[in-house]
């Protein structure tokens, strides 16, 4: 791969243009130490198109009205390792702490929660479980959305096929109780599946955004570390006039959205962290005390 890509002329200029061409459709973002990455991932792109170069790849990029080509882009360029169970924490926190305050307000209207992105389906599935296991889908109507600006992703997802890394952090009896194993691999149960949607987002582009962004829940762990901080503005602020009030916004454990003044203020909620629209924390927790501590995950 090497050999290709140095024969594919990704330098200077070229370069520099190429990896803001990126940045300005996707978010992603990749600094002086990372376009070797960048180019190893785009030059496969390259040799299926029969283009001599990169600078003849960028000018279709641009130029082209295939969309489909910045789809087969951020398959190229989308970080997909991800597992259950995944800083439970947090989930924890919105099933015991957000969901019973948000259902009581909605007074039977559904409650909807989107993972964004959801990458191979881990997370809405995650939340899933811990709905399922806290028996809140017999008590309201919940929908969770999952989405990913990758379409192979999303592929997968909807596929529900896992292998043993998937499950590093999950119970064997919980993957026994929503699992069935088919080889070497899991498939997720029917009842399971049928919990989530999936629909291909991708975040840096407003409309698509729209789609889901009037859930008062979303996940969006993860992805920031990818971003510049200009991309992460440009999202939160489509979030911040998007999502209702109240709102809970959930990041990753190692991003932080403190220096970009948005109109989200972090709050510790049930033990975990989590970025509220409104600064409703104190209603989420008084309505978290009438959940019995049996039924919480």
């Amino acid at each position: 791969m090497q050999f290709c890509v140095q024969s594919l002329g990704l330098a200077g200029q070229v370069t520099t243009i190429l990896r803001e061409l990126v940045h300005e459709h996707l978010g992603l973002f990749y600094d002086a130490d990372h376009f070797d990455q960048l180019a190893d991932r785009l030059a496969p792109l390259v040799v299926a198109r029969n283009l001599g170069s990169f600078m003849d790849y960028y000018y279709l990029l641009k130029y082209s009205a295939d969309a489909g080509e910045w789809g087969r882009v951020m398959d190229a360029l989308a970080v997909q390792e991800t597992y259950f169970w995944r800083e439970i924490d947090q989930i924890r926190a919105v099933v015991d702490h957000v969901v019973p305050r948000l259902t009581a307000e909605l007074r039977g209207r559904p409650l909807r929660i989107w993972s964004v992105p959801c990458a191979t389906g881990e997370e809405p599935l995650t939340l899933a479980m811990a709905l399922e296991e806290g028996h809140w889908f017999d008590r309201a109507p919940i929908e969770i959305i999952g989405s990913d600006a990758s379409r192979a992703a999303i592929e997968k997802a909807a596929l529900g096929r896992y292998g043993a890394r998937a499950f590093r952090n999950l119970a064997p009896a919980l993957r026994d109780k929503y699992f069935m194993p088919v080889g070497d691999h899991w498939v997720v149960a029917p009842r399971l599946q049928r919990r989530v949607t999936y629909d291909v987002v991708n975040l840096v582009a407003p409309e698509e955004v729209a789609r889901h962004a009037a859930a008062p829940v979303v996940f969006c762990r993860n992805v920031f570390i990818y971003f510049s901080d200009r991309s992460i503005r440009r999202t939160l602020d489509t979030l911040a006039r998007l999502m209702p009030e109240p709102a809970y916004l959930c990041v990753g454990a190692s991003e932080s959205l403190l220096r970009l003044g948005s109109r989200f203020e972090l709050q510790e909620i049930g033990g975990a962290f989590i970025y509220v629209k409104n600064g409703l924390e104190a209603g989420a927790a008084a309505a978290a005390a009438t959940v019995p501590r049996s039924e919480r995950v």
